[in-house]
């Protein structure tokens, strides 16, 4: 691990980011509230599916603002709930159709995915999530919605909801009547479909909008778990107060009288699950998606119901937008093309795809490269930290890089020699992964400083080599030529056969990546009569993609590839001359 520069707190920065604006905020509403209790902040994440990295948000918005708080020594716990006490509601792509048979069933009662070494539906997708999330060095509190309602720790709220049934129902009918014939709806402003929020959006499984049902029995905010069938298909009948006796029947054909008091096999409706938890947790701040920010929805109809029936108090917190995703066409390990933590840590470190959601306001949107950009990516967060060591970083980006290198808990694991992204990636897709030769290659890049061993340049090393064998298609791998394209060599012009003399002529004197970096782009120069330092003219510019394009079509048949210098020096001095040798 390098020690990384010691970059200013937040406290000592100018200007302060949007985390230390929430985190004071946090701190006061907290102090309000509760004045020497720990703050509670809180994530809430649905197992239905894979948890992409949309769902990401959800958790990464809390843990900055907790660690902050943690920071400036206070006590702070980030309460994660798994809501595995969810219906399942539908089968996802690529899963055996006759999953259907378990729609309706809690998620923790749902058979795992065919191939699964976890006990359910649930728990096959809490694992890869949780382990991303302590890779990514986020200290969490799990709790399990299925653990809580079937243990009876919810019962007192439970019993509570059902004799102030009749005010949830008021508060909720005044969003109902939105939806009443010739009731007039509110204009919704319309934006463009993106297919990847679309896909995101499917993926979720964030808990359903729903709040319950008054039918001719009236209206209940808990729904059971048929105690035959497991499913929630169930319609309460009736309910008695005085002696907690609650009847239903189920789709299946099953009814039965249960006392409230003992039951433990059903949960309360989502609009009224979620203010429950907030009064019960004396959550302080917790943000919540775009799609709870309209007329009705959980969160808007929750803030009454916590404190007309909870007694409570709604969480602060903002409305976290949209992640998009660059390149998840290429995806296959999510079903339906939506990447989760895991496989982007596949690909990225762990303080890089931190940063990505510390130097954006949540309100923001962004997206996550899993295509050539994340190269790109790469190269920002290096400048970053160039600019860090050199104190030149601005405060607010000096604060996100604090945030995504370092936790309250200390720091994260980083690469001790982290050359650049886009030449590991060039240089594992040549040798396709083979040590030795990559050894090699690296060794040779900095002759003054070569690199003696790989664990020197891990794990961004096998990020890359990740990459490029599960991201790049095959048809855009980089093959060298095994023997020379004599039919191309036969027909070079005077100008393109001297340009390869004079590489080949130069290569021994400029055997590192500076050297043959300054080689490739001075031949054209030293063609037009001008100096290899000559400032590159529109002209000039032209004879060099056409030189660039010749070497690549000698080297590897095409005419684009790996920065010419990475694929020079892994071709090897040898080989370079059988292939250009005119």
């Amino acid at each position: 691990m390098t020690a990384r520069k010691e970059v200013p707190t937040v406290a000592q920065s100018t200007e302060t980011d949007w985390v230390s604006r929430f985190a004071d905020e946090v701190i006061a509403e907290a102090d309000r509230r509760a004045p020497g209790k720990p703050v509670v902040v809180a994530s809430g994440l649905s197992p239905s599916g894979p948890i992409h990295l949309g769902n990401l948000r959800e958790v990464m918005t809390p843990h900055l603002v907790a660690d902050e708080i943690r920071r400036r020594g206070r006590d702070c716990v980030h309460i994660l709930s798994w809501d595995d006490y969810d219906r399942y509601r539908k089968v996802p792509a690529g899963i055996d159709p006759s999953w259907s048979e378990h729609i309706g069933k809690p998620l923790t009662s749902v058979p795992a995915p065919p191939g699964s070494a976890y006990p359910n539906w649930a728990e096959h997708f809490k694992a890869p999530m949780a382990e991303a999330l302590r890779e990514m060095g986020i200290e969490f509190h799990p709790i399990s919605q299925t653990e809580m309602y079937t243990s009876g720790a919810y019962r007192e709220q439970i019993l509570h909801a059902m004799r102030h049934r009749r005010e949830i129902d008021a508060v909720l009918d005044r969003y109902r009547t939105k939806d009443k014939p010739g009731a007039k709806k509110p204009k919704q402003q319309q934006k463009p479909v993106d297919e990847a929020e679309l896909a995101a959006a499917e993926g979720s499984g964030a808990a359903a909008e729903d709040d319950g049902s008054a039918g001719e029995a009236g209206y209940y905010p808990y729904k059971p778990y048929c105690s035959v069938c497991e499913r929630d298909m169930t319609t309460v009948t009736s309910y008695d107060d005085e002696t907690t006796e609650l009847a239903y029947t189920c789709a299946c054909g099953h009814g039965e009288t249960v006392r409230l008091s003992e039951h433990n096999r059903g949960k309360l409706v989502w609009k009224v699950d979620w203010p429950m938890r907030w009064a019960y947790e004396g959550v302080v701040f917790e943000p919540s998606g775009v799609d709870h920010s309209s007329p009705g929805s959980s969160y808007v109809v929750g803030g009454q119901i916590v404190r007309e029936v909870f007694g409570g108090e709604q969480p602060i917190g903002p409305m976290y937008a949209f992640v998009g995703i660059s390149g998840m066409a290429k995806m296959s390990s999510s079903k339906g093309g939506v990447p989760t933590p895991a496989d982007a840590l596949e690909i990225m470190e762990a303080p890089l795809l931190r940063w990505l959601y510390a130097r954006r306001r949540p309100n923001q949107s962004f997206k996550i490269a899993f295509d050539q950009e994340i190269q790109r990516t790469y190269d920002e967060w290096d400048a970053l930290e160039r600019k860090i060591a050199e104190s030149t970083a601005q405060p607010a980006d000096a604060a996100a890089y604090r945030r995504a290198t370092r936790t309250a808990m200390g720091e994260l694991p980083s690469t001790p020699r982290p050359l650049p992204y886009r030449t590991l990636a060039s240089v594992v897709d040549i040798t396709t992964g083979h040590d030795e030769q990559t050894l090699r290659i690296l060794g040779e890049l900095d002759p003054e400083n070569p690199v003696k061993s790989l664990e020197e340049t891990r794990p961004r090393l096998d990020k890359a080599e990740r990459w490029i064998t599960t991201q790049v298609p095959a048809d855009q791998r980089t093959r060298v030529r095994d023997e020379p394209d004599t039919e191309r060599l036969a027909a070079l012009g005077d100008t393109e056969r001297e340009s390869l003399r004079l590489l080949l002529d130069g290569l021994d004197d400029h055997w590192s990546l500076d050297g043959l970096t300054t080689l490739v782009y001075g031949v054209p120069k030293i063609q037009a009569g001008l100096s290899p330092e000559a400032k590159p003219t529109p002209e000039l510019k032209v004879a060099q993609r056409s030189f660039f394009a010749l070497l690549y079509t000698l080297l590897v048949g095409r005419d684009t590839g790996p920065r010419l210098p990475t694929l020079l020096l892994a071709v090897g001095v040898d080989r370079v001359r059988k292939l250009l040798a005119a």
